[in-house]
């Protein structure tokens, strides 16, 4: 088995350089970043991958790829399901969750730079993101999945997606407060939503079968902030032989003999996050012999059969794999992103005169 030993302070950069490196050979001159060369975009991978960039210290690449939404977010304020170089490829609806996450990698992004400029400039997509994920808002405080382009407001709720849009909109109000710009219907947004995720689960999954079954149904709640302290350690430890596969890594679902490297390490930022460092380490320390020798990593592996599939290496897994680096060592400024879900405190130094820069 392939190892790397990845610690608190210690970041193996010429190992992880050419995850970085394959990352960047797939990024178009436009901005964009697929899957794979010549894949399929979609928004919130795109920017999972750009997040590996701003960690790499590519900045400037991790800046195209946000101007690259920037450029083709729809008048609605959100981007379509998937794009294929210059044209969109699925225009059958805009996920929730894929347009709030631009907030959590403009966040991130400013974190590591502390480029004011960038995020002056992107407060404008961020904040048109957010007002169309408000308008999918439902009583319940619940955020409606997609905008069918033909059926119009898809009224169900995931709790994966609501807990990644909760995590956007923590972003979207620190970027609002460093900016001195309105933040109060984000903040009852993000509370009206936190409080559908812990007290009204009922709204979720009401026109399908529940996504009980996905591993990450189970643990973003801890990720993204939702559930926190001990309500969040008993909540990892209640399923983990259901999900955990000693050596290999996190199952998708628990009836299906799967792992994927890219839950193994959003898993790994869940157990940084309720304290639980070692373990975290110990699982990370898994996923390498997943990866090739030019950095990237197949995105999951039938255990049974001992084959890799899909034969794909994403860059959203690659992109994945490098936060969880990030988390472990805590060498960039957005190394605590998804493993400290408090204001940091540096927020308010942080802020900019009224009227910007």
């Amino acid at each position: 088995m392939t190892n790397v030993y990845v610690a608190k302070g210690f970041y193996p950069a010429a190992y992880f350089k050419k995850t970085i490196d394959y990352i960047a050979s797939v990024q178009s001159a436009d901005g964009d970043i697929a899957w794979f060369e010549n894949g399929t975009t979609d928004p919130w991978d795109h920017v999972e991958a750009a997040m590996a960039l701003s960690i790499g210290g590519r900045l400037e690449q991790a800046e195209l790829a946000y101007h690259w939404l920037k450029h083709r977010q729809l008048e609605q304020g959100g981007w379509y399901v998937s794009y294929r170089g210059r044209k969109a490829e699925d225009t059958s609806r805009i996920e929730s969750n894929f347009v709030a996450y631009v907030a959590t990698g403009v966040w991130h992004h400013y974190l590591i730079s502390k480029d004011q400029d960038f995020l002056r400039l992107l407060w404008p997509t961020v904040s048109q993101a957010m007002a169309f994920v408000l308008d999918l808002q439902g009583e319940q405080g619940q955020i409606f999945w997609a905008l069918d382009s033909d059926k119009g407001i898809r009224e169900d709720a995931l709790i994966t997606g609501c807990c990644s849009i909760y995590k956007s909109l923590g972003c979207a109000i620190n970027i609002a407060e460093v900016l001195n710009e309105p933040a109060e219907h984000l903040i009852s947004m993000k509370n009206a939503l936190g409080k559908a995720l812990t007290e009204r689960t009922d709204c979720f999954d009401q026109t399908w079968e529940s996504k009980q079954r996905f591993a990450m149904d189970w643990f973003y709640p801890v990720l993204t902030g939702v559930i926190q302290g001990k309500a969040a350690v008993d909540r990892i430890n209640s399923r983990w032989d259901e999900f955990v596969v000693d050596q290999l890594g996190c199952r998708c679902v628990n009836d299906e003999p799967w792992v994927t490297v890219a839950e193994t390490c959003e898993l790994v930022m869940s157990l940084i996050s309720i304290q639980q460092y070692q373990r975290a380490v110990e699982v990370f320390s898994w996923i390498h012999q997943f990866r090739k020798e030019d950095g990237s990593y197949w995105t999951g592996y039938v255990y049974p059969d001992k084959a890799i599939w899909p034969e794909e290496r994403t860059t959203w897994t690659a992109g994945a794999v490098l936060l969880a680096a990030d988390a472990i060592a805590q060498v960039s400024g957005g190394c605590k992103i998804f493993t400290n879900h408090q204001k940091p405190v540096s927020l308010e130094r942080a802020k900019l005169p009224a009227g910007g820069p």
